[in-house]
């Protein structure tokens, strides 16, 4: 019997060793889980085209909407671990995708994905309405702190990257704010600009030409370091909330198991697109300079980035339940 599995090994990692040394040899499926026109969607395809030129092989970027980006994630983590089925993953969906399994106990990632590279980890903006009497950071603390729960927050989905930003703020700066729930981006950017939500932490590439223009207040960046999209504007630990810093990030994955020759050509393929210039260019006019990692260190991000959200979320599950507010 040990023969038998020793030679039954061997047999599936030479057909493993088969199977990366042609790939790819058909086309390739990058599954968005939101909208398309989002972030994601824009990163998915910019990435997409470039490995469909490296390799002579069609990449499709296929959108699929829904439940914060769970339904996309989980069509990639149930494909074929081959390598042709890859996920745009974002903050929100592997937010999603770990509530749904830790209920049953701790979110292992390698269980259901095989990281494959960081694309982008960009920063937010402070976006306010233009009614909304405040300039800078200090001054709307001190405006939630005068009303409390009467400022609304906007963002694209409970449990997104503009959620988890703006309940983090509040945590650091000991405010009260009503968070709004849209279905995408699009929407709660409309309403802050028709002042229906005092406020948004949005992505910059989103709100830039509106604040450009004037139709939006940007007080501030939620990054360690300021955004090359908006270099004047100050970080939020820069304005009086040390420590406070809140990304959301893009990246690659591929269902678990999937071949380690392959997610390697995979990672290799996309970190030299990634460090071309004209890449490298264009995503920093998004606001989203490229942040490539190995497959290890992706993976290893994406752990202490879930930990870090999921405390956040449960903190404020439980002043919320404390407070009577459920």
């Amino acid at each position: 019997m040990k023969t038998l599995m020793l030679a039954l090994a061997a047999t599936l990692a030479a057909c493993g060793a088969a199977a990366g040394a042609d790939y790819p040899s058909r086309p390739i499926r990058i599954v968005v889980p939101f909208e398309p026109g989002g972030g994601t969607d824009v990163l998915a395809r910019i990435v997409g085209q470039r490995l469909g030129e490296k390799w002579g092989q069609a990449v499709v970027v296929e959108n699929q909407p829904g439940a914060s980006g769970g339904i996309g994630s989980k069509t990639v983590e149930r494909a074929a671990p081959d390598g042709y089925t890859l996920v745009m993953a974002s903050t929100g969906a592997l937010m999603s995708i770990a509530e749904f399994y830790s209920k049953g106990g701790p979110f292992d990632l390698n269980a259901h994905f095989a990281p494959v590279t960081l694309v982008a980890d960009p920063p937010y903006v402070v976006t306010a309405s233009p009614e909304l009497p405040v300039k800078t950071v200090a001054e709307l603390i001190a405006l939630a702190r005068s009303k409390k729960d009467e400022l609304t927050f906007g963002s694209s989905g409970v449990g997104a990257a503009s959620h988890l930003s703006g309940e983090l703020f509040q945590k650091e700066a000991g405010i009260d704010m009503l968070h709004v729930p849209y279905k995408g981006t699009g929407e709660a950017v409309t309403d802050l600009l028709a002042g229906r939500i005092d406020i948004m932490f949005a992505p910059p590439q989103t709100v830039e030409p509106m604040v450009e223009a004037g139709k939006l207040k940007a007080l501030a960046t939620t990054g360690k370091t300021r955004s090359p999209l908006f270099p004047e504007l100050p970080t939020v630990d820069e304005s009086g909330l040390p420590g406070y810093e809140a990304v959301g990030w893009f990246g690659l994955l591929a269902p678990a198991h999937t071949p380690d020759d392959i997610v390697d050509k995979l990672n290799a393929a996309t970190v030299e697109i990634l460090q071309s210039a004209a890449v490298r260019e264009r995503l920093t006019k998004l606001g989203a300079e490229p942040h490539p990692m190995t497959p290890a260190e992706y993976g290893s991000f994406i752990a202490a980035d879930l930990a870090k959200w999921t405390r956040v979320l449960r903190e404020a599950e439980a002043k919320q339940k404390s407070e009577g507010k459920e």
